[in-house]
């Protein structure tokens, strides 16, 4: 369960939750501007701010300002120097990041349903956070998150949602449950795509965004152009494979990728060249799909497709 959606139990369900989101750092820091992590009343927490000792001393805090009844935004700043003379984060990376404490209860409920339903639909939008609160804005932001700290009193803080990297999956067999779940972990927007109905994986899969029942002969109009997104295509067999990988060539994407044995994808690839691709065409298209680590499970393969991902994501 992603950190939105654990929020929005956990105010359905009555419970008050404090907000963390890193808003700034500087030099070498385990977090990076827009880690989240929601701590609830509960004592449970959902996701990362950086980890160790410092994330540990902010749900604690977190805990302590639910535990007093303490409801008020707060920026909390972390250094990760020994000889730091205050907010020192007990670790030694020599950089320093800043957290916001958003407090949110029952009434919220709304908000947290617009930021889910944005992110999952990929519908632009902004969050919002300073001293007042938190909001969400249909407005669009594009770009990176934007930080303004004047002091402890004066803080803004804006991130775009809905503009996430998105990640179609064409073809929702085994493969593609175990890849959904770390996709998400990732944080992308996961979209999974079948011409089969009744099919198990399908159903079970409770980690896509978004999943559909479709023709494979018209896939064009569902990829959008992006330098966000990114394609796996692993169908039910070669035929099914070729027809999907015929109508995204053209497209400019941030990443193709094909499952298949090598014999299998020069196959398809000697049958699209009759209808006018080229070597050049083919060459964007990651096959056989993943990095080379002797995978051969399910969860094995997942990982390696992941560990791609992450390496064209990161240049």
């Amino acid at each position: 369960m992603d950190i939105w959606n654990f929020t929005h139990e956990q105010l359905s369900l009555k419970k008050r939750v404090y907000l963390i989101i890193v808003i700034e750092c500087k030099g070498s820091s385990p977090g990076r501007v827009g880690f989240k992590m929601a701590v609830s009343e509960t004592g449970e927490i959902n996701g990362s701010v950086g980890g160790g000792v410092m994330e540990y001393n902010m749900v604690e805090l977190a805990r302590k300002m639910l535990k007093d009844s303490v409801y008020k935004p707060f920026i909390k700043r972390q250094i990760h120097d020994p000889e730091a003379e205050h907010d020192k984060s007990g670790m030694i990376c020599s950089g320093e990041q800043t957290h916001t404490f958003i407090p949110l209860d029952h009434s919220q409920v709304v908000i947290i349903e617009q930021i889910i339903k944005s992110i999952n639909s990929g519908k632009k939008g902004t969050l919002c956070l300073n001293k007042v609160g938190l909001s969400f804005l249909n407005t669009p932001m594009d770009g990176s998150p934007l930080t303004s700290i004047v002091d402890v009193e004066n803080w803004g803080y804006s991130e775009p949602i809905g503009l996430k990297d998105t990640f179609y999956i064409f073809g929702a067999g085994h493969i593609s449950v175990p890849l959904s779940q770390i996709l998400r972990m990732l944080d992308f927007r996961v979209v999974v795509y079948d011409n089969r109905t009744d099919l198990s994986t399908y159903n079970s899969n409770q980690f896509a965004n978004v999943k559909q029942i479709i023709d494979y002969n018209n896939i064009g109009d569902l990829v959008t152009e992006s330098e966000n997104t990114y394609v796996a295509i692993m169908s039910f067999g070669h035929k099914f494979d070729q027809i999907i990988l015929k109508q995204l060539l053209s497209k400019k994407l941030k990443y193709l990728g094909m499952i298949g044995s090598k014999h299998k994808v020069h196959s398809i690839y000697d049958n699209l060249r009759e209808a006018g691709f080229s070597n050049d065409d083919f060459a964007r298209v990651d096959s056989p799909i993943g990095l080379s680590i002797k995978s051969q499970t399910p969860a094995e393969i997942a990982i390696s497709i992941a560990a791609k991902i992450v390496q064209v994501r990161n240049g």
